[in-house]
């Protein structure tokens, strides 16, 4: 009786042991891949061995405005949003 009661609880542990294991397998690979992208995650889990962001920029806010693309371009006739002429 006592053996299959042993069993059962090893079972049981065993189990959870691979459970727990096969999640933190998972969640290594899913972060080395995609989640330590974001700084905000890095910040939250106290990531240290993340190199800093650099204190001061290696191009000025003029070159970046010189060779950054506008956001206010001429837009085509398709894009173009066509409003209905009220009749008043």
């Amino acid at each position: 009786m006592w053996q299959s009661v042993g069993l059962t609880l090893l079972v049981i542990v065993a189990t959870l042991l691979c459970v727990l294991i096969f999640m933190l397998c998972g969640w290594y690979v899913v972060w080395q891949l995609f989640l330590s992208k974001f700084k905000f995650l890095r910040e939250l889990v106290g990531d240290a061995a993340s190199p800093p962001a650099q204190a001061k920029p290696s191009e000025s806010e003029s070159e970046r405005a010189a060779t950054a693309p506008t956001r206010n371009r001429p837009r085509t006739a398709r894009q173009r949003v066509a409003f209905p002429e009220s009749t008043m």
